[in-house]
């Protein structure tokens, strides 16, 4: 029961807001949105650059609606009463910290903390300024104060920040220069006091007593530099984003007198409901201010993870998915996200069931209805397990999760009980997925009578060393992945030689994920397991797969597999799929820009997920992830729905090990709502019944959406996708355009099996594991494999091939499969004195997210970088409260260092070239980014970089495309840009691999439009390099440069046909590209026809600059010559040895003619 003082002031409350309802003027726009639901993302309604989340001691949390801040003067309260003396102070100190407070708003380096404010207020009043003095303020108007305990990190974007920004006063380029020498003055990097040398460390958790005002915003305003006069500033604030900001006397005065009036007219409120109550106002005041005394608290741990049962309001049976998007339609916040067409629906397949053409024995049948409540089979189930049985391989094709499980398991278990002696192999792409199956087949056998024993269990590279020996001796089925295969299975076959012999069931899942270079290293270790199973004498091996949606899955899986006598089985489920854009920051104005994806996201999700639909969302990239995890949570908070929070979490490489499987195993007993996941997770495992696939972005190819789309849906159950557009030019191609996400059919999966470098790896692999015997070992590796062997390989006296000493030891250790790197940081936790691994960073992430001072994201709390020692590889991290995320500033630069082949162009004078390049990422500092993406501050760091090698093919621009470019002022850099695009675009044709497989230099807008002169000039070359496969390339690159003359003609051609006018995914845009606004499509068709020495038509050039590519200042020069690996090996095809001779001073002319300033 409340206290007499408790009701007052709550009474007191109730009347304010009743009278602020009648009053009927906002403040400032400063209204919020108080319907259920919430709204994701309030405008910041502090007077600050920021508002600073405060966290009191007592006082129950309120939600500050529209009506508590829509107070004005000509709403004002009367008393009937004088007020107490003590009133009238209170009144007096209140004015005080009005002004106060509000001249330090317009000096962004005055942080408004107790003690800093304290002398100022002193100085007004002529009296002490106390804690309680403030709190009895905050009891007063609670809605319009905070008084708080924080982080003192929170502070640091605050101080020196005037010398900050005439530092940082760089216009549209300022992301991307490289600082000037003395560009860390003022800067601060999260280790610094605000009042020692930035040298010293900093202790950890120290909190300052901050105060502000967050009934009202000063609306911020730049001089104008030529005038000086006082201006709003531009609409997308490029030149004005570090600028200081002004304020006008005005504007001041007018904010100060209207939160007076609202003081006066909240003590007249608590004053009357006093007298009516018959309560002393003083001492009533006294008592509620009690509640706002802030008291330090420590930064808290983040929650424990032991999750019990669902909280109630979360729905147990959730509504059909045409309900709940009318639903969502029917919200106060949608404005018509879902696009002119994008909204389809995909009904079933009509569910048919079918028999098996054999008997289960009872313990079976009984095991099938106990642990999956079935008690007849699917047609589609049938019809694969029926093969199985009749000695054919199995393919199923489904575009969602419709029961493949089921014909995993029961075949298996079904030889298990004939023979107990049989083994059978899980082989799945990614960890999460074995422990997945894993736990669903254990389940099956637990109700299994003299079965609950047999040994399952997971062979990878997290099983412990001493419990090796132990699985692969007793265990029946084992859960692994291709490298451990690779790696240590076929290679140690001897050991393995028991259980290879009585293998009899292989299942490969995620049959799709086999693709481009992964798919031919995969291909070839299936072909040394069915060789080694062939001579141990076990011919009978059986392979299972299932695949997402893709042309050919049949012959794809004879591809990897080797194999024929393949039947195909195919289902789908009913599906609804939006297109889901994000809306304008002004509605209604498409010139304001699109808002934030990441919040029109959380906003979908929680919203979703508060309906009882299970969700899973993807992002492209880890830091996206652990975004919107942080964002999900904040909008839960702000909502009213808590309780929900912990139900959210992140999946994403570089957890440990046991957070992976804590997370896998919640996941899949349904106590986590929501998983946010990159494409660890994008591969079909079961997290229960999944609902929602929600997509934030684009995911670079089509292939990849229908695969993540393919995570939902569960037997008969509908099920939705959802793809939320980005701010990218190619997002909003396919948001404009959603039809053909739909009617563009089904990419073929590829796979090279020629692809020397590969073949010959596995080859001395095989040749390891067991000698190779040329003729009979030819339907493994091909026809030419005696000639290969002959080559390559040692033979012995009894014309056996055996490995070639250059991959010895152990070939497979030489031979990678994918792009793992062995190098990892430990990001150790101390908060609290804690000494805890927290997760691992791969060495080549590293430099791009650890660094002194930067904010490390982990399941959605901030970490402060503490302590950094590359040489330890070790990072030392605190977890933090802070309202802002750091982006470093770098960049990248891609350069050919040595000539390994030329090749000429076909009919041209031109030349490509092929050899060694160099990658070079920098990081040079790093910005404080707010949640509105606003940046707070400019901090340099001094970071080596970091360089790795790899191959590729260049060609060098000649000079006359250069200065033709020139002279039309055409964009050269937007021009390379899009050449580049539509070389690449092109190489799948001619080469087989994937898109990513081969990269280019992207042109970065912020460097290319910048009005301030670059020091980073790039070369006039078209670069190109394999992006796997390390120092030694993949060997894409080598077929594409074999193939360089069609790859430019079919390249032009392809732009010339393009009926766009300004460039498109269909000629020189990429999907996987986010910079496809430096792109000159007339450009790149001067490019390529001068490269092919064909005749330019100058004249019906359009005469720039191009409204897409503003005019900048030129960042390129002509490219050097690079200088041969080795001369007496260099390889010149179509080339005389003279021309050679001559290459250097024909390109060395060249430099001399255009210089770029012409």
């Amino acid at each position: 029961m409340q206290s007499g003082t408790e009701a007052v002031v709550q009474k007191a409350r109730g009347k304010r807001k009743r009278k602020d309802n009648q009053g009927g003027i906002a403040d400032s726009g400063n209204g919020e949105d108080s319907s259920a639901g919430g709204q994701l993302g309030n405008d910041d309604t502090s007077d600050s650059q920021k508002s600073t989340n405060a966290r009191k001691r007592t006082a129950p949390k309120k939600t500050a609606s529209a009506l508590n801040r829509t107070e004005s003067a000509a709403s004002s309260v009367t008393c009937n009463v004088d007020w107490p003396d003590s009133f009238k102070a209170l009144e007096k100190t209140h004015r005080a910290l009005n002004l106060v407070f509000t001249f330090c708003c317009t000096r962004k380096h005055l942080a408004t903390t107790f003690e800093t404010i304290r002398s100022a207020v002193e100085s007004h009043t002529k009296k002490v300024l106390t804690i309680e003095d403030v709190a009895s303020i905050a009891a007063v108007r609670p809605e319009g104060v905070n008084f708080a305990y924080i982080d003192e990190i929170m502070l640091q974007t605050e101080v020196r920040g005037a010398e900050r920004d005439v530092t940082f006063k760089a216009g549209r380029d300022f992301r991307s220069q490289a600082p000037a020498p003395d560009a860390s003055v003022g800067g601060i990097s999260g280790l610094e006091k605000l009042d020692q040398h930035p040298d010293e460390r900093v202790e950890g958790g120290k909190e300052v007593l901050y105060f502000e005002f967050v009934d009202g915003d000063l609306k911020r305003q730049v001089k104008d530099k030529k005038t000086g006069e006082i201006t709003k500033p531009n609409r997308k604030l490029r030149e004005e984003t570090l600028k200081i900001p002004v304020y006008s006397q005005k504007q001041m005065t007018n904010l100060i007198e209207r939160r007076n009036q609202k003081f006066i007219d909240a003590m007249n409120v608590f004053i009357n409901q006093c007298i009516s109550d018959n309560l002393d106002p003083e001492q009533a005041l006294s008592k509620a201010a009690d509640a706002f005394i802030p008291v330090p608290t420590a930064p808290e741990d983040p929650p424990e993870k032991n999750l019990g049962a669902l909280p109630e309001s979360i729905p147990t049976e959730r509504k059909s998915i045409p309900e709940i998007v009318q639903e969502l339609k029917d919200s106060l916040w949608y404005t018509g996200q879902i696009v002119p067409d994008g909204h389809r629906v995909f009904e079933p397949q009509e569910a048919v069931y079918g028999d098996l053409n054999f008997l289960l024995s009872q313990d079976l049948v009984n095991a099938l209805y106990n642990a999956k409540g079935i008690t007849q089979f699917f047609a589609h189930q049938a019809e694969a397990i029926n093969g199985l049985l009749e000695g054919q391989h199995v393919v199923v094709a489904t575009s969602t999760s419709s029961g493949k499980s089921l014909i995993y398991q029961l075949p298996v278990i079904h030889a298990l009980e004939k023979d107990y002696h049989t083994r059978a192999m899980y082989i799945f792409p990614t960890k999460a997925l074995a422990q997945d199956q894993k736990r669903s087949l254990r389940e099956m056998l637990s109700y299994m009578p003299g079965m609950e024993d047999v040994l399952v269990e997971t062979f990878d590279g997290d099983t412990p060393m001493k419990e090796r020996n132990a699985i692969r001796d007793e265990a029946r089925i084992i859960f692994t992945n291709p490298d451990m295969l690779h790696i240590t299975i076929l290679p140690q076959e001897e050991r393995w030689r028991t259980f290879l012999k009585n293998l009899k069931y292989v299942v490969v899942d995620e049959l799709h994920y086999y693709n481009g270079q992964m798919g031919s290293h995969v291909s070839f270790i299936m072909r040394r397991l069915r060789r080694i199973c062939a001579a141990v004498g076990n011919r009978h091996v059986k392979f299972i797969s299932c695949s997402a949606t893709v042309a050919n899955p049949k012959q794809h899986f004879k591809t990897i597999f080797g194999i024929e006598n393949v039947r195909l089985v195919d289902f789908d489920g009913r599906k609804e799929f939006l297109c889901w854009n994000t809306p304008y920051r002004d509605p209604g104005d498409p010139a304001s820009g699109r808002g934030d994806a990441m919040f029109e996201c959380a906003r979908l999700f929680c919203q979703l997920m508060l309906r009882g639909v299970r969700i899973i969302a993807f992002t492209r990239v880890r830091e996206q992830c652990e975004k919107l995890v942080t964002a999900v949570q904040q909008e839960l908070e702000s909502i009213g729905r808590p309780e929900c929070v912990n139900r959210v979490m992140g999946y994403r490489g570089g957890y440990t090990a046991q957070d992976r499987r804590r997370i896998e195993s919640e996941m899949f007993e349904g106590k986590l709502l929501g998983i946010v996941a990159t494409t660890a997770l994008e591969l079909g495992i079961d997290i229960g019944t999944l609902d929602c696939v929600l997509t934030w972005g684009f995911p670079y190819t089509i292939a990849n959406l229908r695969q993540q789309s393919g995570r939902a849906g569960r037997r008969n159950k509908d099920s939705l996708s959802v793809l939320v557009g980005d701010c990218f030019p190619t997002d909003q191609h396919y948001m404009q355009n959603p039809d053909e996400l739909f009617t563009k059919p089904n990419c073929e999966l590829q796979v090279d099996l020629e692809n020397m470098l590969v073949r010959e790896g596995h080859i001395q692999c095989a040749a390891y594991e067991m000698p190779v015997r040329p003729v009979e070992d030819a339907e493994y590796f091909g026809q030419d494999l005696p000639q290969i062997c002959e080559e390559r390989l040692l033979r012995d006296a009894m014309g056996f091939y055996h490995c070639h000493d250059r991959f010895r030891p152990i070939p497979s250790r030489f031979v990678a499969i994918r792009d793992t790197e062995d190098d990892h940081f430990a990001i150790i936790d101390i908060t609290h004195g804690k000494n805890e691994v927290l997760e691992e960073l791969e060495a080549s992430r590293a430099t791009f997210t650890i660094y002194d001072g930067a904010i490390f994201l982990h399941q959605g709390s901030k970490y402060l970088v503490r302590d950094f020692q590359p040489d330890k590889m070790m990072a030392r991290v605190e977890r933090v409260k802070v309202e802002w995320t750091t982006t470093q500033r770098d960049f990248t630069d891609i350069d050919p260092i040595e000539t390994e082949a030329i090749r000429r162009i076909s009919g041209s004078l031109s030349k490509a070239f092929y050899g060694t390049i160099k990658i070079q990422q920098n990081v040079y500092g790093f910005f404080k980014v707010d949640k509105k993406k606003r940046v707070l501050d400019a901090v340099h760091v001094d970071n080596p970089p970091v360089i790795r090698y790899g191959k590729g093919m260049w060609l060098d621009i000649p000079k006359k495309a250069l200065q033709i470019l020139a002279d039309r002022r055409l964009h050269i850099a937007a021009s390379i840009h899009a050449a580049e695009h539509a070389i690449l675009s092109l190489m799948p044709n001619f080469v087989i691999s994937l898109p990513g497989d081969v990269r280019t230099e992207c042109k970065v807008a912020l460097k290319e439009f910048a009005k301030k002169e670059s020091q980073r000039k790039r070369p006039g070359r078209l670069t190109f390099y394999d992006a796997k496969g390390g120092a030694s390339g993949s060997g894409i690159s080598t077929k594409a440069f074999e193939h360089i003359d069609h790859l430019l003609q079919q390249a032009l051609k392809r732009v010339e046909e393009c009926y766009c006018e300004n460039g498109c995914i269909e000629c020189v845009a990429s999907e996987l590209c986010k910079e496809n606004d430096v792109m000159s499509k007339a450009g790149s068709q001067v490019i390529l026809k001068a490269i092919l020495n064909m005749e330019i038509d100058v004249e019906a050039l359009p005469m720039g600059p191009e409204e897409q590519c503003p005019a900048g200042l030129e960042t390129v020069i002509v490219a050097q010559p690079v200088p041969p690996k080795d001369r007496n090996n260099l390889r010149l095809i179509d080339i005389k040895e003279e021309e050679f001779e001559d290459q250097d001073t024909v390109l060395l002319e060249d430099a001399e003619v255009w210089t770029g300033n012409e």
